[in-house]
């Protein structure tokens, strides 16, 4: 049902097909790139951009690949001996037989980039997350480490989505309102950009969403100077912008404060219908290239999990289930490094919280259900992160959130085990509802994130700086 193997032919047809470059097919650049002959496919850009017919678009794509591949050695450093290392801790009869097969099923994920084998740098951390047997071992490895006693105000995830659904009704499900301060500090690292120069900055800054997230209110920002982007736009940011401290950081930081709700829906399955393919909602049933395409992969993919179910809300429990159940998460690279994000997992077997979701809203639209991305940062006190998940539209109930990265609730329960595909915690802090939009004002130089916006962007005149030249720092607080 699920075939991994995907022949040089294949990867030069998708990386031509759904290119975030769109760089043309026959493009003897992206063979090369594909092969990984980063020397050469570099040394022919070179040659290509000394052209005076290339065309502006042309030329960005270019040296994109260029930057794609530098993204891509930045995150594949480690060699075989320090994958060993780390997997012997655990196996230490583990077999260069072993490290083959389990590269050949994709569970340790490496590259060949100019002769030399390269895994990436979470490579070997990944392997006990994606593969069962290694999945096991880690578990019994660390059975009998005491866990650490949560702290008194640890969040009760369970509870609270029980809270949500108890008090959710048809015609208010918004519920449990929290109040949050969040302090977000971007720095830029010392001596990446000359003093005096000016640097630009882009913060993510929540969205207004009557039903999830209102009453923003901007508290402070460094410098004192801001532009912050429309309340709708779909990518929203706070800009800023001052000279560079040379030597020293240079520091951006924004505070604020915003009320968010948990929401759930009770569905029904017999009163789920079809949305018209060509109606109000057509823009989130169509392919959304280099993401969201509906390859020959997927659609068989698709058949095979969906059957003749007929009814979109079985179909979406369908695909959701699968998502959960076979592309078990683990850390992701960049995604700007990635081509296809919602083939990745079919093709590696994994992905993190973004590309479960792009997968699943690739499966949903194929099969005319509707859904689309929403991002931020997701909160269970103590801890955070940066996270993904989407939107459905179920007819007549309309849109509401799920989340696949949270899965099924381990609860004999129904509609409890399935909260996540038509319900939401109040622990959510929302800055996206589509990936790849342009800021508000736009970034000259190329994004460090292609996708989403979460962290952050910067840049000066001399170019983007990556995340490598700069740190943020997410402070929040819960307030009372």
């Amino acid at each position: 049902m699920f075939r991994f193997f995907i022949t040089g032919i294949l990867v030069l047809f998708y990386w031509a097909t759904v290119s975030c470059t769109k760089v043309e097919q026959n493009d003897h650049v992206l063979l090369l790139v594909a092969e990984g002959q980063f020397s050469a496919a570099k040394n022919e850009i070179n040659q290509l951009l000394k052209e005076g017919s290339l065309s502006m678009e042309k030329r960005r794509e270019l040296q994109f690949e260029v930057e794609r591949m530098e993204r891509i050695e930045k995150d594949f450093t480690k060699t075989e001996a320090d994958v060993l290392e780390f997997i012997q801790n655990y196996i230490p009869d583990v077999s260069q037989d072993d490290l083959q097969r389990w590269e050949a099923e994709k569970s340790l994920e490496m590259m060949v980039i100019d002769g030399e084998k390269r895994y990436f740098n979470r490579a070997a951390r990944n392997l006990f997350r994606i593969d069962k047997t290694c999945r096991q071992i880690w578990a019994d490895y660390h059975k009998d480490q005491p866990k650490p006693t949560p702290p008194p105000d640890a969040l009760d995830l369970d509870a609270h989505i029980k809270t949500i659904m108890a008090k959710a009704t048809p015609d208010q499900p918004w519920v449990e309102p929290l109040r949050m301060r969040i302090d977000y500090t971007l720095t830029v690292k010392p001596d990446q950009v000359p003093e005096g120069e000016s640097i630009r900055c882009w913060i993510p800054f929540p969205r207004e969403i009557p039903e999830r997230q209102r009453d923003i209110t901007l508290i402070s920002t460094l410098p004192e100077t801001y532009h912050l982007a429309d309340k709708n736009h779909l990518q929203r940011t706070i800009y800023l912008e001052q000279p560079s401290a040379g030597n020293a950081e240079t520091r951006f930081n924004v505070v604020y404060e915003y009320t968010t709700l948990g929401t759930y829906v009770a569905i029904d399955p017999e009163k789920v219908t079809p949305v018209m393919a060509s109606g109000p909602l057509d823009e989130y049933l169509k392919e959304e290239p280099p993401h969201v395409v509906f390859t020959p992969q997927l659609r068989a993919l698709s058949q095979d999990i969906v059957g003749q179910e007929k009814n979109p809300y079985r179909i979406a429990q369908k695909l959701f289930e699968w998502v959960d159940t076979n592309i078990p998460w683990a850390s992701a690279r960049e995604y700007s490094t990635i081509r296809s994000l919602s083939m990745y997992p079919y093709e590696h077997r994994h992905g993190d919280c973004g590309i479960q979701t792009l997968m699943l809203i690739t499966l949903l639209r194929m099969n005319g259900i509707p859904a689309r991305w929403q991002s931020g940062w997701e909160f269970q006190p103590p801890d955070d992160s940066m996270h993904d998940w989407g939107m459905i539209y179920f007819e007549p109930y309309g849109w509401m959130p799920m989340d696949v990265t949270y899965g099924f609730r381990d609860s004999g329960d129904e509609a409890h085990k399935w909260f996540y595909l038509s319900g939401m915690d109040s622990y959510r802090l929302i800055f996206n509802d589509a990936y790849s939009i342009s800021f508000d004002p736009p970034k000259e130089h190329f994004r460090s994130e292609t996708v989403d916006s979460q962290r952050g962007e910067v840049e000066w005149s001399g170019g983007n700086l990556y995340f490598d030249q700069w740190s943020w720092d997410m402070k929040w607080q819960v307030l009372k």
